[in-house]
């Protein structure tokens, strides 16, 4: 068979249409699948070549009408313009909503193909969805945002539709009114976003906790008179009392001494205290140890709240990463949640005397400091006992450890072999160190909570509670 009649055509054919498709991508244009049916009928004609002269030409000139037809519809798709409305509170694992407010200026309506990418913290790279905007109108689009994990993203600046972070934005391709060619732009949208921790848990809790404290207000409250700093009232000193106490002006006047009695504060100060070093980027079944750390702070700042006490938060790793001090109500919760959403763990030994020289020098009034740790043994635990055990007598001191429950099961299996004798050796023996930590703290006067990683919220919580109720703080 003779294939030099198919050569130069072809050739022409290859030529044109890969000029067109570098210069075409260049400018972003591109073609449709109806662009491509139609090419795909029109090259039956060069068919029609291996028995008519003129089949080549037919087919020559349709393809090139073609590409000019494609070319000008591409060139005539719409140009719309895109915002998105104030986002939502999100948390993980909660579905949220983020609305858009897609803008056609043009009397034609636009066809959109959308390809979103969004931070990867939101999912990342979305799947494609088809957009109509009719003529001289604004739609708005309600989308789906599930939250892969917590924390603060943000981004913007050319090209960011293209990338993670805090990065987002489009790729828009406008299908022209002919359906053959399409416009292709990337349009930025940065996001500023903060994905919060699961906080439905934490609000049913505190709800519940605030019916159990309505169902026992009946009973009147007794004001407790006693080392607090609210003043109470004036009356005559006797032996015993407190020489500080002494109100000297109303001593004067009154001509005998004159003592200040105060009532015991019933507000308290909790001061959430988390350890962000290399410890708590370990993982317990797929989720690092911090995020049960974050949960468990989370859950005692709102049942803190909901006793009315001032919840505040510090976060420390290598250096000291966020202080709020304590606040009461709304806000001081609103701080502390903040802080919870953005915390990430860092590879690095925490510094713990400089961590609580910075607490001591911005907490001075008495406070439940609660701190969310590990310790591995004895030695290397030194400067995190000495430290903690600084806390007294001014603060209470609660230090919250997670235990590995792999290396307890390590410890408690039954060893079916010499490499399992030898492992379960090993962890009875980093258990046993462990523990001699944990007692040197407690020995210290520092109230020790050593619990399982899932355990953590519950255990925090059920202690500040019985904490409250003997008056300890």
């Amino acid at each position: 068979m003779n294939l030099q009649p198919l050569l130069l055509p072809s050739a022409v054919i290859a030529a044109f249409v890969g000029l067109w498709y570098v210069l075409g991508s260049t400018a972003g244009i591109l073609w449709t699948p109806r662009a491509l049916l139609i090419a795909g009928l029109l090259a039956l004609a060069g068919v029609a070549g291996f028995w008519t002269p003129w089949g080549f030409d037919v087919m020559l000139v349709a393809d090139l009408v073609l590409v000019l037809l494609i070319w000008l519809d591409a060139t005539l798709a719409q140009r719309v313009a895109v915002t998105r409305e104030p986002l939502p509170a999100l948390s993980v694992g909660h579905r949220g909503e983020v609305t858009y407010r897609w803008t056609n200026p043009a009397r034609r309506p636009a066809r959109l193909h959308v390809r979103e990418v969004r931070p990867d913290i939101l999912g990342g790279p979305q799947p494609p969805r088809a957009v109509r905007i009719p003529p001289l109108s604004t739609t708005r689009e309600r989308v789906a945002v599930i939250p892969r994990r917590r924390g603060r993203e943000t981004g913007g600046g050319e090209g960011s539709a293209g990338g993670g972070g805090g990065a987002g934005g489009f790729v828009l391709d406008s299908i022209g009114p002919l359906g053959l060619g399409r416009h292709r732009v990337r349009m930025a949208l940065p996001w500023d976003v903060v994905v919060y921790p699961p906080l439905v848990s934490v609000r049913l809790r505190a709800s519940v906790a605030e019916a159990l404290r309505r169902r026992d207000a009946g009973s009147k409250p007794i004001r407790r008179i006693g080392e607090g700093r609210l003043f109470e009232s004036l009356r005559e000193w006797v032996p015993g009392d407190d020489l500080r106490h002494i109100d000297w002006k109303a001593t004067a006047r009154r001509a005998k001494v004159i003592t200040r009695q105060y009532e015991a504060e019933r507000r308290q100060q909790v001061l959430l205290v988390l350890d962000t070093g290399r410890l708590m980027t370990a993982e317990v079944g797929g989720v690092s140890r911090l995020e049960f750390v974050v949960q468990a702070a989370l859950e005692l700042a709102y049942a803190a709240a909901q006793h009315d006490d001032n919840v505040g938060i510090m976060t420390f790793a290598d250096g000291v990463q966020h202080f709020v001090a304590p606040e009461r109500g709304r806000s001081g919760v609103r701080r502390v949640v903040d802080v919870l959403a953005e915390v990430q763990p860092k590879l690095v030994e925490p510094d713990y005397p400089g961590a609580f020289r910075y607490l001591a020098a911005r907490n001075r009034k008495r406070a439940l400091t609660v701190l969310f740790t590990d310790v591995i043994d004895r030695f290397a635990s030194d400067a995190l006992v000495a430290n903690v055990a600084t806390l007294r007598p001014r603060h209470l001191p609660l230090a919250v450890t997670l235990r590995n429950p792999e290396l307890d099961a390590a410890a408690a299996r039954r060893p079916a072999s010499a490499r399992d004798a030898f492992r379960k050796a090993a962890a009875e023996e980093l258990l046993h160190a462990r523990d001699e930590a944990l007692g040197h703290m407690r020995r210290a006067g520092v109230i020790v909570i050593d619990v399982t990683p899932e355990r953590a919220a519950q255990a925090v919580v059920t202690k500040y509670l019985d904490l409250k109720r003997r008056g300890s703080l």
